[in-house]
């Protein structure tokens, strides 16, 4: 960086280190007076800027921390939503779950019941026309040894009777 200085109305460039070595070697030059007093503290642009700098670092610092802060923050509400999901889902299956089983099992039991009522069914069915089968042989076979009975009495009464007209029956 360079300053510019006005001197006996001219204008030159001075190094700023060669102002720093300067006013260096004066300082070391002129021996402190006792009782002179504090000297006027100067301020200093660029250390002005440089406070500046600092402070800005430090905020920028600070927010950075903070933003980690919140991302980790978020990142824990991330989670635990996740979780509570995953939970959620996990609790709907198993009641899923169980009611399936629930609804199984209420249709094996009433399938088990309809079984039992059919086979009592199949098995009043069975005996009713067993009944009705054994019913109707024995009227078939009654009605066989009625009609036999009365073919063999009217055959009876033929013999009979050409018998008694004096004809010979072979």
């Amino acid at each position: 960086m360079k300053w510019e200085t006005q001197i006996g109305g001219g204008a030159f460039m001075v190094n700023e280190k060669e102002q720093v070595k300067g006013a260096v070697k004066q300082a070391e030059e002129q021996p402190l007076k006792p009782g002179a007093g504090v000297p006027e503290q100067v301020t200093d642009p660029f250390a002005e800027v440089l406070g500046q700098v600092e402070m800005a670092y430090t905020a920028y610092l600070e927010a950075q921390r903070k933003a980690a802060t919140a991302y980790r923050g978020r990142e824990r509400q991330r989670e635990k939503a996740y979780k509570e999901a995953e939970q959620q889902a996990t609790n709907a299956c198993e009641e899923a779950i169980e009611q399936a089983l629930r609804v199984r099992q209420k249709t094996e039991q009433e399938a088990e019941e309809a079984y039992k009522k059919a086979r009592e069914k199949a098995a009043q069915v069975y005996q009713e026309s067993v009944g009705q089968a054994l019913r109707v042989c024995k009227e078939t076979i009654e009605q066989a040894w009625k009609v036999s009975r009365e073919a063999s009495e009217q055959t009876w009464k033929i013999f009979q009777g050409d018998k008694a007209r004096g004809k010979r029956v072979d």
